[in-house]
């Protein structure tokens, strides 16, 4: 039996299909398999990617670690002892036990009319409205998980915030989601010195290097007219002054009061000190608090608030606000804040304590702000309670493994906040997900129920599973089916009921699930679980590699790994594990428990041992043969036995970015800058960083000082990488030029200097010199940089040699064990029909990939078969909204006379990118040309 993979090719043989000794160890330690997570594990998480057996540490025993000598004195008898069918449960997952999460978000059954209104709506709405439709247009999006979509609609509601609540809570948010990006220490030691956070929104009261020099503000005795005695101190003072604070303190100095004829007034019962009073004569004479010590200016913000001194009060917020610089201090000053309605003490606090996310949460007093419903009802009282702060708070929950209490406390609050039908579709099905994982069916029943009637239709997936849960299936079915017979089926209605079927009408669901969405990642994961409980391990390992294939997730990595030491081929094992740990470091297998890097060490003592040549031998292969999984698994490998080496942990993040990992990329990058051994390397990677995350210039920057300290190929590469992602002209054409010459002159490894002359080439052939582009993806490919057929391939096309041009990607795709890509771009040279299979080959290895659609969508538009052109595009957009292949679809809608579904299409494009200028005018076009059609 030869199992064929996208990520290595792997040859099982069928006589190690019996259960082997490695496998029966591993069962005694392993839990069953379940994609239910328990307790407080990360619901975000596992909608976005499942660990197959998913049990928080806490609740999972941790026995003794096992050494491989135990493992391999027990008896070869004693696995097969027992049959299969009873050891398949405590070792391998069970088709019973598997079922898809609940996803917790937004889910409109026709996602792309909802672009479409939120889009129309943004367009209508100003102030305070704009805000408000930008944050429920981020709650729509998070369904897609493109983090750089979801940071620009908090950066625009940012821009359109009306208050200092809103900023605060959007700033903080922002800051949390790219904590992943920041370099940590660049900017920290500047704000620290100078008192100043570039991210705040106090910076105006931050700015201050230490106190201002005191104002001479003495008063003497005979300027005086009035004199107020607390216990055996007095403070004399103008009565004018005083009065001048005040409304209250007029009345009680010149009205009918009894204080107004007295020179003595006795304030001993008004709470305030001795130093407390001089302070407010100063003010009221100079309008500063110089110099006042924090305690008194406390004391102040009493004072002014029991004599209404709006003034004096917004100096004592001002200055208090200003000296919030850490949690512990927050904390404190907080309560003053909410106890005397300190807007921006309460606002200062809070930015400190949303910074601190996610570990504040673990801080009872901050629970107790957060998650009370006293604390909401404090919060409210001061201006800074609303469904954007606890919206922040129960997505950071989400992605934490805090308390199941605490997420359901902060999710009542959510609901108590929620005004907008939205925002309470939004926090009930929440709420009911939380519920539904913690086995409180009826309740999550409710919260369900109640979401869907409010126009929620998603969340009648969550009423059918706790029904279900309940030992209703036959009703869980029919509320599924019903969906199907109402709506427009999309992939998830048939997963879900797939879930209530059985024997083959169970799979035929899930098959028409994947022809809905072949993006699903659990009808990949049942039918391989399915096939190894039939004992077809080689087939189970080919159904999951389609989904990795085209998405690498942990726990897809995870039941692989568990197909390959079923079979004893723990090479491949490791390969997958090592892969799976640099995607998630602190990974736990079976079920929580065992940690990912002792499984490494476990396996490691069953395979041969490579050296350090042997490992760079190993990772130049897998990188010449596009294998990036493999690739990965080596990097993760080398840097057990050094895991300080920064150029190891940049090659991983190169890796990770090539498999979308964006996330894990980032977290590479950032330890291989912690880790550099010189300032130059530092700077590289810095760089890398800033560009990554959208500061091109910045990057430059980094580049050119590095270069000065010392030229090197990574910096010249960095230089010429930033220069190149813009539009160049001959003279910046030539400037990259030179700089990956000069890159190319300094000491590197092969592997990078591939990919230097291969985008040496892609510059010689956009300035039209096809023969020397032609040498440079020669050069290339005699170090074995494979991606060089590509270029190779595109000179051979603009020289009119087609067929050397096909031939090259052929050499391409025997090559690459990622092939999807090679298959899109052979397409190219070759007729109608062999490009159309080459599309179908890109199409089933990576259904992500829209190229293929928009492809097949111009060619039937071009046989003027529209309605086929249409629904080529429509099929894909159900499970895949691209900007592109709306574009496409609305600019067919337009050619056909449809100019309402072109709108529509324009709208939802624009609502995934505002500035695509090509749909821009499309849109502009169809608006004009019909002004009156909208829907």
């Amino acid at each position: 039996m030869s199992v064929s993979t996208e990520n290595g090719n792997q040859s099982p043989n069928p006589a190690t299909l019996s259960i082997s000794k490695f496998a029966a160890f591993i069962r005694h330690y392993a839990q069953p398999f379940t994609t239910t997570v328990r307790g407080g594990l990360s619901l975000i998480d596992r909608h976005k990617t499942t660990q197959v057996h998913a049990l928080h540490p806490s609740d999972a025993s941790s026995p003794a670690k096992p050494t491989i000598s135990s493992i391999l004195s027990s008896s070869s008898n004693d696995a097969v002892s027992t049959s299969e069918e009873a050891l398949l449960p405590y070792g391998l997952p069970a088709t019973d036990l598997l079922e898809p999460p609940v996803d917790p978000h937004l889910k409109p059954v026709d996602f792309l009319a909802a672009l479409s209104d939120v889009y129309r709506r943004l367009e209508n709405c100003r102030g305070e409205n704009k805000s408000l439709v930008l944050l429920e247009q981020h709650s729509i999006l998070r369904g897609l998980n493109d983090p750089k979509l979801l940071r620009r609609c908090l950066q625009a509601a940012r821009e359109h915030a009306v208050d200092v609540h809103s900023e605060v809570v959007l700033s903080s948010w922002l800051r949390y989601e790219r904590r992943e990006d920041e370099l940590v220490g660049i900017l920290s030691n500047v704000a620290s010195a100078s008192g100043y956070d570039s991210n705040s929104v106090f910076d105006c009261y931050r700015c201050q290097n230490g106190k201002m020099e005191a104002t001479n503000v003495g008063l003497s005795i005979g300027e005086s007219d009035v004199c107020f005695r607390i216990g055996e101190g007095e403070i004399y003072c103008v009565r004018e002054r005083i009065a001048a604070l005040s409304r209250p303190l007029e009345a009680m100095l010149y009205g009918g009061f009894i204080e107004s004829k007295r020179e003595r007034i006795d304030f001993s019962e008004m709470g305030i000190s001795v130093e407390g009073m001089r302070a407010v004569d100063v003010f009221s004479r100079t309008r500063r608090l110089d110099s006042v010590a924090p305690g008194v200016v406390l004391e102040l913000l009493s004072f002014a608030n029991r004599f209404c001194c709006e003034e004096m009060k917004s100096s004592c917020d001002e200055t208090l606000a200003s000296l919030v610089s850490n949690a512990e201090n927050a904390l404190i000053l907080i309560d003053y804040g909410l106890e005397e309605s300190a807007n921006l003490l309460v606002a200062s606090s809070l930015q400190v304590l949303l910074r601190e996310l996610p570990s504040s949460l673990y801080n009872s007093k901050v629970r107790k702000i957060f998650c009370s419903p006293e604390g909401r009802e404090r919060l409210a009282m001061a201006g800074h309670c609303s469904f954007l702060l606890y919206d922040f708070l129960t997505q950071v929950a989400m992605q934490e493994r805090v308390t199941s209490e605490i997420m359901v406390m902060l999710l009542e609050r959510l609901k108590e906040c929620a005004t907008e039908k939205w925002q309470k579709e939004l926090a009930l099905h929440q709420l009911g997900c939380v519920l539904l994982e913690r086995k409180e069916y009826k309740e999550a029943q409710n919260c369900f129920e109640a979401a869907a009637e409010m126009g929620h239709v998603y969340s009648v997936v969550g009423v059918a599973r706790t029904q279900y849960k309940q030992g209703k299936r036959f009703s869980a079915y029919n509320l599924i089916n019903s969906l199907i017979s109402e709506y427009k089926p999309v992939g998830w209605m048939y997963q879900e009921l797939s879930l209530y079927n059985v024997g083959t009408k169970k799979i035929l669901d899930m098959k028409t699930a994947t022809e809905l969405d072949p993006t699903l990642l659990f009808p990949y994961k049942y039918r391989a679980v399915a096939m190894v409980e039939e004992s077809q391990i080689g087939q189970a390992i080919l159904e999951i590699n389609k989904v990795i294939g085209f998405k690498v997730s942990p726990d897809c990595l995870e039941l692989r790994a568990w197909f390959f030491i079923t079979l004893g081929d723990y090479e491949a094992a490791l390969r997958d594990i090592r892969a799976l740990l640099t995607l998630e470091p602190d990974y736990l297998m079976f079920g929580g428990k065992m940690r990912g890097d002792h499984l490494v060490e476990l396996l490691s003592q069953r395979v041969l041992q490579w050296g350090s040549g042997d490992c760079w031998m190993q990772l130049y292969d897998r990188w010449s043969s596009v294998d990036d999984i493999g690739s990965l698994a080596v990097t993760h490998q080398m840097l057990v036995n050094d895991p300080r080496k920064s150029l190891l942990l940049f090659r991983q993040s190169l890796l990770l970015l090539r498999l979308n990992c964006q996330k894990a990329a980032m977290r590479c990058l950032r330890l291989a800058r912690n880790h550099s051994s010189s300032e130059h390397e530092r700077l590289i990677y810095e760089g890398w960083i800033l560009y990554d995350t959208g500061y091109r210039e910045e990057a430059l920057a980094k580049a050119e000082l590095s270069i000065s300290i010392q030229r090197s190929f990574e910096a010249f590469f960095l230089k010429a990488y930033t220069l190149a992602d813009t539009t160049l002209d001959s003279v910046s054409s030539s400037h990259v030029i030179q700089l990956l010459e000069e890159a190319l002159i300094c000491p590197s490894d092969s592997l990078r200097k591939g990919q230097a002359l291969n985008n040496l080439g892609s510059i010689y052939v956009d300035c039209g010199k096809l023969d020397l582009a032609a040498d440079c993806y020669s050069k290339a490919l005699d170090i074995k940089h494979s991606r060089a057929h590509q270029g190779l391939a595109r000179v051979y096309h603009l020289k009119n040699q087609r067929k050397a041009a096909y031939d090259e990607m052929t050499k391409l795709i025997e090559k690459a064990q990622n092939k999807a890509s090679a298959y899109e771009k052979r397409s190219e040279y070759c007729d109608r029909e062999l490009a159309n299979s080459d599309l179908s080959m890109a199409t089933q290895l990576d259904p992500m990939r829209t190229y293929p659609y928009r492809f097949r969508a111009a060619v039937l538009m071009d046989d003027q078969r529209e309605n086929e052109a249409v629904q080529e595009l429509t099929n894909a957009l159900a499970f895949k909204p691209d900007l592109q292949m709306l574009h496409l679809r609305a600019a067919f809608y337009e050619s056909m006379g449809d100019f309402i579904s072109g709108l529509r299409d324009c709208e939802a494009a624009l609502c995934l990118d505002p500035n695509h200028k090509d749909t821009l005018d499309l849109y502009n076009r169809i608006h004009g040309g019909a002004p009156n059609l909208h829907m």
